[in-house]
Protein backbone atom coordinates (compact mmCIF):
# COMPACT_ATOMS: atom_id res chain seq x y z
CA UNK A 1 0.00 0.00 0.00
CA UNK A 2 2.98 2.37 0.50
CA UNK A 3 3.48 2.02 -2.96
CA UNK A 4 -0.11 2.90 -3.78
CA UNK A 5 0.41 5.88 -1.38
CA UNK A 6 3.71 7.46 -3.10
CA UNK A 7 1.86 6.79 -6.56
CA UNK A 8 -1.19 8.59 -5.98
CA UNK A 9 1.25 11.37 -4.35
CA UNK A 10 3.68 11.74 -6.94
CA UNK A 11 0.70 12.19 -9.37
CA UNK A 12 -1.35 14.66 -7.80
CA UNK A 13 1.69 16.58 -6.39
CA UNK A 14 2.96 16.72 -10.26
CA UNK A 15 -0.69 17.73 -11.37
CA UNK A 16 -0.49 20.57 -8.70
CA UNK A 17 2.62 21.94 -9.06
CA UNK A 18 1.84 22.27 -13.10
CA UNK A 19 -1.30 23.96 -12.07
CA UNK A 20 0.71 26.74 -9.51
CA UNK A 21 3.33 27.25 -12.55
CA UNK A 22 0.47 27.92 -15.02
CA UNK A 23 -1.02 30.16 -12.46
CA UNK A 24 1.99 31.71 -11.49
CA UNK A 25 3.05 32.50 -15.06
CA UNK A 26 -0.27 34.43 -15.65
CA UNK A 27 -0.07 36.29 -12.50
CA UNK A 28 3.99 37.10 -13.17
CA UNK A 29 2.75 38.36 -16.79
CA UNK A 30 -0.25 40.89 -15.30
CA UNK A 31 2.31 42.22 -12.63
CA UNK A 32 4.90 42.69 -14.87
CA UNK A 33 3.14 44.62 -17.60
CA UNK A 34 1.39 46.28 -14.22
CA UNK A 35 4.85 47.37 -13.09
CA UNK A 36 6.50 48.48 -16.01
CA UNK A 37 3.99 51.74 -15.93
CA UNK A 38 6.30 53.10 -13.34
CA UNK A 39 9.08 52.29 -15.26
CA UNK A 40 11.73 55.51 -14.80
CA UNK A 41 10.50 56.75 -11.62
CA UNK A 42 13.68 57.76 -9.57
CA UNK A 43 15.58 54.57 -10.45
CA UNK A 44 13.01 52.47 -10.88
CA UNK A 45 14.38 50.40 -14.17
CA UNK A 46 13.98 46.69 -15.84
CA UNK A 47 16.19 45.44 -13.39
CA UNK A 48 14.30 46.52 -10.31
CA UNK A 49 10.86 45.96 -11.77
CA UNK A 50 12.00 42.08 -12.45
CA UNK A 51 13.58 41.66 -8.67
CA UNK A 52 10.18 43.27 -7.11
CA UNK A 53 7.96 41.10 -9.41
CA UNK A 54 10.31 37.86 -8.64
CA UNK A 55 10.40 38.59 -5.04
CA UNK A 56 6.27 38.88 -4.55
CA UNK A 57 5.94 35.40 -5.98
CA UNK A 58 6.18 33.67 -2.93
CA UNK A 59 3.33 35.83 -1.49
CA UNK A 60 1.45 35.17 -5.00
CA UNK A 61 2.12 31.10 -4.61
CA UNK A 62 0.87 31.31 -1.00
CA UNK A 63 -2.21 32.72 -2.18
CA UNK A 64 -3.06 30.27 -4.66
CA UNK A 65 -2.10 27.27 -3.01
CA UNK A 66 -5.15 26.37 -2.16
CA UNK A 67 -6.99 26.50 -6.27
CA UNK A 68 -3.26 25.10 -7.04
CA UNK A 69 -4.40 22.38 -4.53
CA UNK A 70 -7.99 22.16 -6.06
CA UNK A 71 -7.03 21.82 -9.76
CA UNK A 72 -3.80 19.78 -8.86
CA UNK A 73 -5.89 17.12 -6.81
CA UNK A 74 -8.72 17.27 -9.73
CA UNK A 75 -6.32 16.76 -12.56
CA UNK A 76 -3.93 14.05 -11.08
CA UNK A 77 -6.84 11.80 -10.01
CA UNK A 78 -8.75 12.82 -13.01
CA UNK A 79 -5.45 11.50 -15.01
CA UNK A 80 -5.70 7.82 -13.11
CA UNK A 81 -9.71 7.69 -13.98
CA UNK A 82 -9.01 8.80 -17.77
CA UNK A 83 -5.93 5.85 -17.88
CA UNK A 84 -9.00 3.05 -15.89
CA UNK A 85 -6.17 2.92 -13.40
CA UNK A 86 -8.94 3.81 -10.58
CA UNK A 87 -10.87 0.81 -11.58
CA UNK A 88 -7.81 -1.09 -11.53
CA UNK A 89 -6.95 -0.19 -8.20
CA UNK A 90 -11.13 -0.88 -7.19
CA UNK A 91 -10.92 -4.20 -8.54
CA UNK A 92 -7.45 -4.71 -6.44
CA UNK A 93 -9.35 -4.23 -3.74
CA UNK A 94 -9.00 -0.70 -2.47
CA UNK A 95 -11.92 0.81 -1.20
CA UNK A 96 -12.70 4.67 -1.53
CA UNK A 97 -12.11 5.33 1.73
CA UNK A 98 -8.60 4.13 1.29
CA UNK A 99 -8.16 5.98 -1.93
CA UNK A 100 -9.39 9.13 0.15
CA UNK A 101 -6.97 8.17 2.65
CA UNK A 102 -4.01 8.29 0.50
CA UNK A 103 -4.87 11.48 -1.32
CA UNK A 104 -4.80 13.11 2.33
CA UNK A 105 -1.71 12.25 3.06
CA UNK A 106 -0.44 14.75 0.16
CA UNK A 107 -3.03 17.40 1.34
CA UNK A 108 -1.08 17.05 5.16
CA UNK A 109 2.03 17.78 3.02
CA UNK A 110 1.00 20.67 1.07
CA UNK A 111 -0.56 22.04 4.59
CA UNK A 112 2.74 22.20 5.51
CA UNK A 113 4.24 23.50 2.30
CA UNK A 114 1.61 26.59 3.28
CA UNK A 115 2.71 27.20 6.41
CA UNK A 116 6.15 27.26 5.21
CA UNK A 117 5.90 29.80 2.81
CA UNK A 118 3.25 32.06 4.60
CA UNK A 119 5.71 32.13 7.76
CA UNK A 120 9.07 32.08 6.99
CA UNK A 121 9.08 32.84 3.03
CA UNK A 122 6.48 34.91 2.17
CA UNK A 123 6.38 37.74 4.38
CA UNK A 124 10.40 38.84 4.61
CA UNK A 125 10.92 38.58 0.72
CA UNK A 126 7.58 40.57 0.66
CA UNK A 127 9.14 43.11 2.58
CA UNK A 128 12.03 43.47 1.07
CA UNK A 129 10.42 43.46 -2.39
CA UNK A 130 8.54 46.57 -0.76
CA UNK A 131 11.09 48.26 0.60
CA UNK A 132 13.44 47.87 -2.67
CA UNK A 133 10.78 49.07 -4.71
CA UNK A 134 9.78 52.09 -2.53
CA UNK A 135 13.90 53.08 -2.35
CA UNK A 136 13.98 52.80 -5.99
CA UNK A 137 11.40 55.13 -6.38
CA UNK A 138 12.07 57.98 -3.98
CA UNK A 139 14.99 60.07 -3.07
CA UNK A 140 14.29 60.03 0.14
CA UNK A 141 14.58 56.94 1.36
CA UNK A 142 18.47 56.08 0.90
CA UNK A 143 19.29 52.63 2.68
CA UNK A 144 17.21 49.53 4.23
CA UNK A 145 19.45 47.32 6.56
CA UNK A 146 18.89 44.80 9.27
CA UNK A 147 18.81 47.51 11.58
CA UNK A 148 15.85 49.40 9.70
CA UNK A 149 15.69 52.41 6.89
CA UNK A 150 17.88 55.30 6.86
CA UNK A 151 17.72 58.45 5.39
CA UNK A 152 18.96 62.17 5.59
CA UNK A 153 17.04 65.53 5.90
CA UNK A 154 19.81 68.16 5.58
CA UNK A 155 22.54 68.16 8.98
CA UNK A 156 20.13 65.39 10.25
CA UNK A 157 20.52 61.44 9.65
CA UNK A 158 17.14 59.51 10.50
CA UNK A 159 17.13 55.77 11.42
CA UNK A 160 13.06 53.96 11.49
CA UNK A 161 13.59 50.17 12.92
CA UNK A 162 9.96 49.47 12.06
CA UNK A 163 7.35 50.46 10.10
CA UNK A 164 3.88 49.36 10.85
CA UNK A 165 0.81 48.88 8.94
CA UNK A 166 -0.88 52.10 8.47
CA UNK A 167 2.24 54.28 8.31
CA UNK A 168 3.11 54.00 12.30
CA UNK A 169 7.16 53.70 13.29
CA UNK A 170 8.37 52.37 16.14
CA UNK A 171 11.68 52.93 17.35
CA UNK A 172 12.64 56.20 15.46
CA UNK A 173 16.35 57.86 15.80
CA UNK A 174 17.34 61.00 14.79
CA UNK A 175 20.67 62.35 14.52
CA UNK A 176 21.71 65.77 14.24
CA UNK A 177 24.73 67.23 13.27
CA UNK A 178 26.57 71.18 13.27
CA UNK A 179 28.43 72.28 10.08
CA UNK A 180 31.95 70.52 11.10
CA UNK A 181 29.68 67.07 11.37
CA UNK A 182 29.92 67.25 15.07
CA UNK A 183 26.61 65.18 16.56
CA UNK A 184 24.58 67.59 18.94
CA UNK A 185 20.91 66.04 18.92
CA UNK A 186 20.66 62.33 19.89
CA UNK A 187 16.43 61.47 19.59
CA UNK A 188 14.82 58.71 20.16
CA UNK A 189 11.08 58.12 20.02
CA UNK A 190 9.45 54.77 21.20
CA UNK A 191 6.57 54.98 18.14
CA UNK A 192 5.47 57.76 16.14
CA UNK A 193 2.41 58.58 14.23
CA UNK A 194 1.34 61.12 11.52
CA UNK A 195 -1.24 64.11 12.88
CA UNK A 196 -2.05 67.13 11.71
CA UNK A 197 0.76 67.92 9.04
CA UNK A 198 3.50 66.38 10.87
CA UNK A 199 4.68 63.62 12.90
CA UNK A 200 4.05 63.38 16.71
CA UNK A 201 7.00 61.26 18.76
CA UNK A 202 5.96 59.69 21.54
CA UNK A 203 8.19 58.67 24.61
CA UNK A 204 10.96 60.64 23.96
CA UNK A 205 14.57 60.84 25.00
CA UNK A 206 16.84 63.07 23.77
CA UNK A 207 20.59 63.95 24.33
CA UNK A 208 22.43 67.26 23.83
CA UNK A 209 26.03 67.14 23.54
CA UNK A 210 27.81 69.83 24.08
CA UNK A 211 31.83 70.68 25.03
CA UNK A 212 30.50 70.63 28.71
CA UNK A 213 29.10 67.11 28.27
CA UNK A 214 25.83 65.43 27.31
CA UNK A 215 22.49 66.25 29.21
CA UNK A 216 19.42 64.30 28.39
CA UNK A 217 15.64 65.60 28.24
CA UNK A 218 12.50 63.48 28.14
CA UNK A 219 9.09 63.89 26.82
CA UNK A 220 5.87 62.25 26.72
CA UNK A 221 5.24 63.48 22.95
CA UNK A 222 6.76 65.94 20.49
CA UNK A 223 6.22 67.36 17.18
CA UNK A 224 8.68 66.81 14.50
CA UNK A 225 8.83 68.10 10.62
CA UNK A 226 10.04 65.61 8.22
CA UNK A 227 9.69 65.09 4.57
CA UNK A 228 8.97 61.74 5.20
CA UNK A 229 5.22 61.53 4.76
CA UNK A 230 3.13 58.81 5.46
CA UNK A 231 2.10 57.34 1.54
CA UNK A 232 5.86 57.14 1.79
CA UNK A 233 5.81 55.00 5.18
CA UNK A 234 3.28 52.93 3.74
CA UNK A 235 4.56 51.88 0.47
CA UNK A 236 7.95 50.43 2.79
CA UNK A 237 5.19 49.07 4.93
CA UNK A 238 4.00 45.44 4.08
CA UNK A 239 -0.02 44.80 3.92
CA UNK A 240 -1.49 43.22 7.33
CA UNK A 241 -2.51 40.09 4.77
CA UNK A 242 1.30 39.72 3.94
CA UNK A 243 2.77 39.17 7.34
CA UNK A 244 3.53 36.47 9.56
CA UNK A 245 1.16 35.59 11.95
CA UNK A 246 3.69 36.34 15.00
CA UNK A 247 4.24 39.01 13.08
CA UNK A 248 0.27 39.84 13.19
CA UNK A 249 -0.10 38.90 16.57
CA UNK A 250 2.51 41.17 18.01
CA UNK A 251 0.75 44.15 15.86
CA UNK A 252 -2.64 42.87 17.24
CA UNK A 253 -1.00 43.11 20.85
CA UNK A 254 0.10 47.14 20.01
CA UNK A 255 -2.96 48.10 18.96
CA UNK A 256 -4.90 46.42 22.07
CA UNK A 257 -2.37 48.16 23.99
CA UNK A 258 -3.27 51.56 22.46
CA UNK A 259 -7.09 51.25 22.85
CA UNK A 260 -7.02 51.11 18.56
CA UNK A 261 -9.29 49.05 16.80
CA UNK A 262 -7.81 45.95 15.73
CA UNK A 263 -10.45 43.70 14.28
CA UNK A 264 -9.23 43.77 10.67
CA UNK A 265 -5.84 42.80 11.62
CA UNK A 266 -7.45 39.85 13.79
CA UNK A 267 -9.13 38.56 11.14
CA UNK A 268 -6.09 38.84 8.96
CA UNK A 269 -4.20 36.68 11.67
CA UNK A 270 -7.14 33.85 11.85
CA UNK A 271 -7.55 34.12 7.94
CA UNK A 272 -4.01 32.63 7.91
CA UNK A 273 -4.38 30.44 10.82
CA UNK A 274 -6.92 28.78 8.64
CA UNK A 275 -5.57 28.35 5.45
CA UNK A 276 -3.26 25.35 5.53
CA UNK A 277 -6.91 23.69 6.65
CA UNK A 278 -8.55 25.51 3.46
CA UNK A 279 -5.61 23.50 1.08
CA UNK A 280 -6.77 20.46 2.86
CA UNK A 281 -10.58 21.36 2.32
CA UNK A 282 -9.65 22.10 -1.63
CA UNK A 283 -8.17 18.87 -1.59
CA UNK A 284 -11.02 16.52 -0.33
CA UNK A 285 -13.76 18.50 -2.34
CA UNK A 286 -12.07 17.33 -5.69
CA UNK A 287 -12.77 13.83 -4.38
CA UNK A 288 -16.09 13.95 -5.53
CA UNK A 289 -15.28 15.83 -8.72
CA UNK A 290 -13.78 12.84 -9.94
CA UNK A 291 -15.95 9.99 -8.34
CA UNK A 292 -19.06 12.07 -8.69
CA UNK A 293 -21.46 13.17 -11.54
CA UNK A 294 -18.07 14.79 -13.56
CA UNK A 295 -16.53 11.24 -13.23
CA UNK A 296 -17.28 10.59 -16.81
CA UNK A 297 -16.69 14.16 -18.08
CA UNK A 298 -13.70 15.09 -20.09
CA UNK A 299 -10.17 16.85 -18.09
CA UNK A 300 -11.19 20.47 -19.17
CA UNK A 301 -14.71 20.33 -17.89
CA UNK A 302 -13.28 18.81 -14.65
CA UNK A 303 -10.30 21.57 -14.81
CA UNK A 304 -13.79 24.33 -15.72
CA UNK A 305 -15.59 22.87 -12.68
CA UNK A 306 -12.33 22.90 -9.92
CA UNK A 307 -12.07 26.48 -11.63
CA UNK A 308 -15.34 27.84 -10.65
CA UNK A 309 -15.39 26.23 -7.12
CA UNK A 310 -12.31 27.84 -6.53
CA UNK A 311 -13.03 31.08 -7.44
CA UNK A 312 -16.27 30.81 -5.86
CA UNK A 313 -14.71 30.16 -2.38
CA UNK A 314 -12.43 33.04 -2.66
CA UNK A 315 -15.36 35.37 -3.60
CA UNK A 316 -17.52 33.63 -0.94
CA UNK A 317 -14.17 34.27 1.63
CA UNK A 318 -13.61 37.77 0.75
CA UNK A 319 -17.76 38.66 0.75
CA UNK A 320 -18.46 37.23 3.72
CA UNK A 321 -15.04 38.91 5.34
CA UNK A 322 -16.05 42.57 4.55
CA UNK A 323 -19.60 41.85 5.90
CA UNK A 324 -18.46 40.33 9.05
CA UNK A 325 -16.15 43.81 9.36
CA UNK A 326 -19.07 45.83 8.63
CA UNK A 327 -21.51 43.80 11.12
CA UNK A 328 -18.64 43.55 13.66
CA UNK A 329 -18.15 39.75 13.74
CA UNK A 330 -16.39 37.76 15.45
CA UNK A 331 -12.52 37.34 12.93
CA UNK A 332 -12.66 34.15 14.33
CA UNK A 333 -16.17 33.05 13.60
CA UNK A 334 -15.33 35.07 10.03
CA UNK A 335 -11.98 33.03 9.17
CA UNK A 336 -13.32 29.77 10.48
CA UNK A 337 -16.83 29.78 8.84
CA UNK A 338 -16.02 29.76 4.97
CA UNK A 339 -13.44 26.74 5.04
CA UNK A 340 -16.04 24.54 7.56
CA UNK A 341 -18.86 25.32 5.61
CA UNK A 342 -16.93 24.10 2.56
CA UNK A 343 -15.73 21.04 4.43
CA UNK A 344 -19.49 20.30 5.26
CA UNK A 345 -20.42 20.46 1.86
CA UNK A 346 -17.26 17.92 0.82
CA UNK A 347 -18.16 15.89 3.41
CA UNK A 348 -21.57 15.29 2.49
CA UNK A 349 -20.87 15.00 -1.19
CA UNK A 350 -18.22 12.17 0.13
CA UNK A 351 -20.55 10.51 2.29
CA UNK A 352 -23.28 10.53 -0.54
CA UNK A 353 -20.78 8.93 -2.65
CA UNK A 354 -19.24 6.23 -0.22
CA UNK A 355 -23.51 5.64 0.48
CA UNK A 356 -24.40 5.01 -2.86
CA UNK A 357 -21.36 2.77 -4.21
CA UNK A 358 -21.55 0.39 -0.89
Amino acid sequence: MRILDRYIARTVASASLLAMLTLLALFFFVELVDELADLGTGNYGVAQILQYVLLIQPRRIYELFPLAALLGSIMGFGMLASNNELVAMRSAGVSLLRLIGSVMKVALWMMLAVLLIGEWIAPPAEQYAQASRATAQSAQITLKTQHGFWTRDGSSFINIRAILPGGQLRDVFIYEFDDQRRLRVATHAAQAHYEKDQWVLENVQQSYVSEQGVTTRQTERAGWASPLIPEMMSALSVKPENLSSWGLYKYIRYLRENRQNSQRYELAFWNKVFLPLVTGVMVFIAIPFVFGVLRSVGAGTRVLAGSLMGVGFHLFNQIFSNASLAYNLSPLFSAAFPALLFLLIALILVSSLYWRRA
